[in-house]
């Protein structure tokens, strides 16, 4: 829903790309520490309950990792090897926000019902991104769906900073709206790939 802005947001971080590479920093490396930061504060925060200040320290990582392909466009190093691991560590950074949910929700949070959202969230977010991988290696394009990464990263972590000020049913909620999005986009992407699977067969079958 949001990717019409990516152009809009690359604009915005162009400059601050252009001051990074301007001291060394590579597309790579913004990429690890971004992850890194994520995966960390993901595993500490959040088993212990410290809900709040996690999702603060989680974001500020995740948008300094939406900085690599700005790097990237500033000292003109895009590469396909770029874009694979950026896409291999943003499914690692998601596994460990919603493992760390899950194990406070197992622990101290003590709440099985929502341990088995944050589950499916975990399960269906690698869903979403694996029919749009598997399918683009088919030839498919499957850039289609109500949650993409953006949108399930900004519904969990808004959810769950609001949960940790205490702002009742907040948390429960975006857990299910998320796991409800997230099957919606899986089956959007399921009827997208195979209608575009499908589309050279009928053509031959008409010809």
């Amino acid at each position: 829903m949001l990717k019409n802005l990516r152009p809009v947001l690359a604009r915005v971080l162009l400059p601050l790309g252009r001051a990074l590479a301007r001291f060394g920093v590579t597309p790579n490396m913004v990429t690890f520490v971004g992850t890194a930061g994520v995966v960390v504060s993901a595993l500490f925060f959040y088993p212990r309950g410290q809900l709040y200040v996690g999702t603060v320290v989680i974001t500020v990582f995740v948008l300094f990792d939406m900085l690599d392909g700005a790097v990237a466009r500033a000292t003109g190093s895009t590469s396909r090897w770029g874009a694979f691991l950026d896409s291999t560590l943003d499914r690692l950074s998601d596994a460990a926000i919603f493992s760390g949910l899950l194990l406070w929700f197992m622990g101290d949070g003590d709440d099985r019902i929502l341990a088995w959202a944050a589950l499916f969230c975990l399960v269906s977010g690698f869903g979403v991104s694996y029919i749009k991988a598997r399918a683009e290696g088919l030839g498919a394009n499957c850039d289609v769906g109500l949650a993409e990464r953006t949108e399930r990263l900004i519904i969990g972590l808004v959810s769950i900073g609001l949960g940790g000020l205490g702002v009742p049913y907040v948390l429960a909620g975006g857990l299910w709206l998320l796991a409800f999005l997230s099957t919606l986009t899986i089956i959007q992407r399921l009827i997208e790939t195979r209608n575009r699977l499908a589309e050279p067969r009928q053509r031959a079958g008409n010809s």
